[in-house]
Parts: structure tokens; sequence; C-alpha cells
């Protein structure tokens, strides 16, 4: 079964209607029949910006549970560790924790499909095995 690494942004643009990247995100989503995986971090971020709304925070549960997303833990001693290393070096993209926990996920589970808004980072960041990631959402649109 085919994996996407799921970041924010598509998560709050499937979320939010008004989103300009709506449209693009939700035929993408209709069109996978794989696995979302993420981090915790990711849910983190996104929970913080679905806050705004008083439905938010059970909007982005709700969409959770009924994609059956697949969430990684990202608060071990190691993985902070070498997030920590990703951000310093990646700091002139930047990149923030929440990417750097997607990375280190890419790297253990040998996905390079991420499902991302942030093209200028996930084209810019290597797996571990120094691999570039595939933007499905540049894939759906072309």
């Amino acid at each position: 079964m085919e994996a996407w690494l799921l970041d924010t942004g598509p998560i709050i643009a499937f979320l939010d209607d008004a989103d300009a990247a709506h449209r693009v995100v939700v035929r993408a989503f209709e069109r996978f029949g794989g696995r979302f995986v993420t981090t915790d971090a990711v849910i983190v971020e996104a929970m913080h910006l679905v806050s705004r709304s008083p439905a938010g925070p059970g909007l982005l549960i709700d969409f959770l549970f009924s994609s059956q997303a697949a969430i990684h833990s990202s608060m071990s001693a190691d993985t902070l560790l070498q997030a920590g290393g990703l951000m310093t070096k990646y700091a002139d993209v930047p990149m923030d924790f929440a990417d750097a926990t997607l990375v280190l996920l890419a790297t253990r589970l040998r996905i390079a499909a991420v499902c991302t808004l942030d093209r200028r980072g996930f084209r810019t960041y290597r797996s571990g095995t120094r691999k570039a990631f595939d933007l499905v959402l540049d894939r759906a649109a072309g």
C-alpha cells in the first residue's frame, strides 16, 4: 500500500474550504488510495492552527480517524536530538520541528512521497539516504 507523509499545510487546506489550496488537496486526497503517515509534531501544529475556529479541533480529529492516519511519536530523546540537528543544518531554509520529524520518519520508514505545501523546504530537504522527496501535490496537479 502506498504511503504519503502528511504535513500540516494540506491538513489545514483540506479542512478549510476558504484556503487557496483546498481544491487541489481535496482532489489529491480523493484520488489517493493509500495511507497517510505523519508525526505527533505535525498534529500539534495543525491542532494549534485549527483551534482558531471552535469547530476546528473536532474537524481535525474526525479527519484523522476517518482517514486512519498513522501518527508516529517524535518525542523520544533521540528524535529530539536528531530533529535539532536537522533544524540547524537547514536553518537557512528554514526547517521547523514538524518538518524535521517528517524527514526523520521518511528515513525510518523509507517513504519519499510527501504531501506538503512547503515546496521550498521539501525540495531542499533530503532523507537520511540523501533521496529527494516526491512532492505528491505537484504530481497530482500536473
